[in-house]
């Protein structure tokens, strides 16, 4: 997942929410709701705004009803309670990265978001230079199993940045990598994973070949079904600059594919056993 970009604040007009109902405005001019703890499987209302919208993607956007978001180091500053309140209904968390390292946020977010009843699922940054076994079990060493989480997440993409892993292998090669990670998930955590990815990535190793996992999509111009042409997926990530009461600066912001009865129907279906 890409890192946050800070700017302007400017609200989202395709969220209904923004800007109405009761609670009190925070610094910021957003709408701050003081509600008691949702229930894990209740659905909020999302009161987000957004730095930098893309005016193309209101009407899409709008169609959906379960939003959330995803986190890692760079969210210093969560309150969940009040996220929860202002429509964050789930979070991807990131844990791990390759075979030795761990998100220095992901205990103190792991925690936060449970007690807020925020789902919450944990996500490891695939790194290309390092054996997917050997990833699996870095993961598993430091992300428990616990029925009612959702299903692990593993993201894949390019790593042009990287300060030691810039390889870019074959198609062929990647996707028998994410077909070992995806096998070993599935038995470790009870249910299959879910495969975030970007548009080149996808495009690049043909991952609409893989089979057995509901696909998060990174598509931050344009609805999924335009960039990833026929490509079934469970989430969507729309916005990077995303601004939410009780989270400090830009966050990634998500929707769920289905409504709020698909919603639950799907937690039953996919949540770990």
């Amino acid at each position: 997942m890409n890192l946050p970009r800070f700017a302007l604040l400017a609200c989202l007009s395709f969220l209904a929410a923004c800007g109405g109902g009761g609670g009190r405005h925070d610094g910021g001019g957003r709408l701050q709701h003081a509600a008691p703890a949702a229930a894990p499987g209740q659905v909020t209302r999302a009161n987000f705004s957004d730095a930098d919208p893309h005016p193309e993607l209101a009407a899409a956007i709008r169609k959906h009803d379960v939003h959330g978001i995803d986190v890692a180091r760079f969210q210093l500053a969560v309150d969940w309670p009040t996220a929860r309140a202002n429509g964050v209904n789930f979070a991807f968390i990131k844990a791990t990265e390759g075979g030795d390292r761990v998100d220095e946020m992901f205990h103190s977010h792991w925690r936060g978001a449970a007690a807020a009843g925020v789902r919450r699922g944990a996500y490891h940054f695939f790194y290309h230079c390092r054996a997917p076994e050997e990833q699996a079990r870095w993961f598993f060493r430091h992300v428990p199993k616990r029925s009612g989480d959702l299903p692990p997440v593993i993201d894949m993409e390019w790593t042009p940045t990287s300060p030691t892993c810039t390889i870019r292998r074959a198609p062929e090669v990647i996707r028998a990598d994410a077909e070992v990670l995806i096998r070993m998930f599935t038995q470790h955590y009870g249910t299959a994973p879910i495969l975030y990815t970007t548009v080149d990535f996808y495009e690049d190793n043909q991952m609409w070949r893989l089979k057995g996992v509901d696909f998060w999509l990174r598509s931050v111009a344009a609805h999924p079904s335009d960039r990833y042409p026929g490509q079934h997926w469970a989430f969507w990530q729309y916005t990077s600059t995303g601004q939410i009461p009780g989270i400090g600066g830009a966050v990634d912001i998500n929707v769920y594919a289905g409504d709020a009865a698909q919603w639950g129907d799907w937690l039953a279906r996919r949540a770990q056993p």
